[in-house]
């Protein structure tokens, strides 16, 4: 390279030095220094705050030394706001940094810079929340002096109500539960002891208080304890107001009991496209209430209402259609409720071993054991197999406990097509639920009831009226039309009176009686 080579390489290297200088492509980023700049401001208030309740806290625990001697809290406030004045002098010697730093003006410095504003931050923060929440305190028990007269007022109010509360409606109701449910016992028991003994310990605080009270109410604060007496005003006045709230829990838990209820997906549906995409699903609510564990007949009631649920359910649920997606036994409490999704009905049948209960009983003809419904459940047995029962097998039911222990759902098996017999791809669902929304939409696909009405009107099980081509065969719906709004329909209460075998299955030359 020759010498005037060199020199205007030595010239432009200036150059370029010199127009990065000016371009302040070598300075802290704009940004950073704003962060800086708004911090010194932020450090400054936090200085004055800090001092500001420090100052606020001393002065009123020096003039109510009676008050905040018996608040056993106060004796770490002096500590704590010394503390927060600590923190404030680190970060007042970070920003000393920052200030520094921030006049050199060198973007190498930049990791440095950010490290330090987040150190002065957390610093700052943590200062300033502490002194806040010290001042805060400090506040609430010099109002608490202030309104003592109407807290005493409000202690002697609320221990009153709890040693007049009448225990009468629960025992009785806890008294009959256990007698109907010896499973309980223990857990209802539990409860119910627990009122009694949080009712035991109110007296020995309000006893533990009397002091203090009658102090008080003298005016002489100095014998006042004044923070076990605001405690124990706090403690009773939550147990005045929880009491009855724990005694209706208890009452509810019991009546539970009595209830035995099945939530069954009987129509489903996906509405809209995209962000708008609505997941619905159609909930037969089926409850039967039991006056006794021993009641050979219940009340059946039932409602059935759309609910939109989220996409996660709805595909999570989208095989058990006719199926009882969540089964509560009687004897259990609601949160007991079983919620693997099971053939609907199945969970009301006794077990082949134990030969009857209260719904029904198993039944032995032509080699086959099958179960029958007793009359009084007609009601329950059609509401839960969508008005289509077929008797059923021993076989089946073995199958289904099986299942049912190892916490698995049941589906059962069709044996003309191999297939599945209950859920969405079930024949047997795909024949009851022939008219839903579901299956009109072409949910059941390859299904011969896929989107026919009145898909199974040849089956030897149709009614005469199913089998009259000039009959009306518009399948019975249990949703509505996407486009027009849906009304639950009215509860339906069931009363039977005589208990009557419900079902016979149809024979030829056959009969079915009981078995003895």
């Amino acid at each position: 390279m020759n010498k005037s080579a060199s020199k205007f390489l030595a010239i432009l290297i200036g150059v370029l030095m010199i127009a990065v200088l000016f371009s302040g492509l070598d300075d802290l980023p704009r940004a950073v220094r704003a962060q800086v700049d708004s911090e010194r401001a932020s450090l400054a208030s936090a200085q004055k705050q800090v001092e500001s309740a420090k100052q606020e806290v001393m002065g009123e625990v020096a003039a109510d030394p009676a008050l905040f001697g018996s608040v056993m809290a106060s004796r770490q406030w002096p500590v704590q706001l010394g503390q927060d004045s600590a923190a404030l002098q680190s970060a007042a010697r970070a920003m000393d940094e920052l200030s520094r730093l921030e006049k050199a003006n060198r973007r190498q410095d930049r990791q440095r810079v950010e490290a330090l504003l987040l150190q002065e931050r957390s610093l700052r923060e943590q200062a300033r929340n502490d002194a806040t929440s010290v001042q805060k305190e400090a506040a609430h028990w010099v109002d608490m002096k202030k309104r003592l007269p109407d807290t005493l007022r409000a202690m002697d109010s609320d221990y009153r109500a709890i040693h007049s509360f009448d225990f009468t409606p629960v025992n009785g109701t806890v008294q009959k539960a256990e007698g109907d449910w010896p499973q309980k016992k223990a857990d209802l028991d539990s409860r119910l002891s627990a009122m009694k003994t949080a009712v035991a310990q109110d007296d020995e605080l309000w006893n533990s208080t009397a002091a203090s009270r009658k102090a008080a109410a003298a005016g002489d604060f100095a014998h006042v304890e004044f923070g076990p007496l605001i405690a124990a005003a706090d403690a009773l006045h939550n147990s005045a107001a929880g009491l009855p709230a724990k005694a209706t829990e208890v009452q509810t838990l019991s009546g539970q009991l009595y209830h035995a209820w099945d939530k069954v997906l009987v129509d489903m549906e996906t509405r809209g496209i995209g962000s708008d995409k609505s997941y619905d699903q159609k909930i037969r609510t089926v409850t039967t209430h039991l006056a006794d564990s021993t009641a050979k007949t219940g009340e059946i009631t039932s409602d059935e209402n759309w609910v939109v649920v989220p996409q996660s359910t709805y595909k999570a649920e989208q095989n058990d259609l006719g199926m009882a997606i969540e089964h509560k036994s009687a004897g259990l409490y609601d949160v007991e409720a079983e919620r693997v999704a099971q053939p609907a009905g199945f969970a009301y049948v006794a077990p082949p071993s134990q030969g009857s209960n209260q719904y029904g009983y198993w039944d032995h003809s032509g080699g086959h054991d099958f179960w029958v419904f007793y009359g009084q459940y007609a009601l329950l047995r059609d509401l839960l197999w969508n008005h289509n029962y077929r008797p059923l097998d021993r076989y089946e039911w073995d199958g289904y406990s099986s299942s049912r222990t190892s916490g698995h759902t049941y589906y059962g098996r069709d044996d003309a097509s191999g297939g599945s017999r209950y859920g969405t791809a079930g024949s047997a669902t795909q024949e009851r639920y022939s008219g839903s929304t579901f299956a009109k939409s072409g949910g059941f696909k390859d299904s011969k009831f896929a989107s026919k009405s009145g898909g199974y009107r040849d089956s030897r099980f149709s009614s005469p009226n199913a089998r009259d081509p000039n009959a009306n065969h518009d399948a019975k719906t249990f949703g509505s039309h996407p486009s027009t709004p849906r009304a639950a329909p009215p509860s339906r209460s069931y009363r039977p009176s005589t208990p009557r075998p419900s079902y016979r299955p149809p024979s030829s030359g056959r009969s079915f009686g009981r078995r003895h």
